[in-house]
């Protein structure tokens, strides 16, 4: 005859298949959190190397804004530099029409007239003086006309209050003032307008 078990056995199962459903539970969390803790790490390490990166972007950044400037510093030293030798080179080239400027005025100047004032501001000439008569003043401009380093003289205003005293009465004096254009010529070209300035020059 077949003996019987009479011990709890469902029981036992069911103690069994919890004990095993809570280590699966225990398990897949202790493997979800793992995988958390790993990805958390994943992150930290990506962040600190886009970080770094970031860094020296920054610093490569920060040393081409200071050759930039630099050479912004650069360009306008030589901008200055070359202003200032276009200057020089200006004043080197009109120094000698300044010259034959000065001795075409004093050998174009008629008798009985005299200047009191010139100025120039770029190649304008103003004149300021006295003459004697209208004709000298009239004279004083063609000889300018025909210098061949002004031109364009032009007559701004001419009076009579001035008075000389002579020795038989007052000689009435006329104030003028004219504007006379300044040739400028440079190089060869000043050479050049100068000997033909000159008797026979330019056969």
């Amino acid at each position: 005859m077949a003996g019987l078990n009479l011990l709890p056995w469902r029981e036992k199962e069911r103690e069994a298949k919890k004990k095993q459903f809570f280590t699966l539970v225990g398990a897949t969390l202790l493997g979800a959190a793992g995988m958390v803790f790993l990805a958390h790490l994943y992150m930290q390490y990506a962040q600190e190397y886009q970080q770094g990166r970031n860094q020296v972007l920054e610093t490569e950044i920060a040393s081409l804004d200071l050759q930039i400037k630099k050479i912004e510093e650069l360009d306008k030293t030589r901008q200055a530099l070359l202003d200032r030798i276009k200057v020089i080179e200006n004043l080197q080239s009109t120094r000698p029409a300044i010259v034959h400027l000065f001795d075409e005025m004093v050998n174009a100047l008629p008798k009985g007239m005299y200047l009191l004032h010139l100025q120039q501001k770029g190649t304008l000439v103003q004149l300021e003086g006295k003459a004697e008569s209208y004709a000298r003043v009239s004279s004083y401009m063609k000889q300018l006309d025909a210098s061949p380093w002004m031109n364009s003289s032009n007559l701004n205003i001419i009076s009579t209050d001035s008075k000389v005293a002579e020795s038989d009465g007052q000689l009435m004096l006329r104030d003028f003032k004219l504007d006379v254009t300044q040739l400028l010529t440079q190089g060869g070209e000043e050479n050049k307008v100068a000997a033909e300035s000159k008797p026979g020059g330019g056969s």
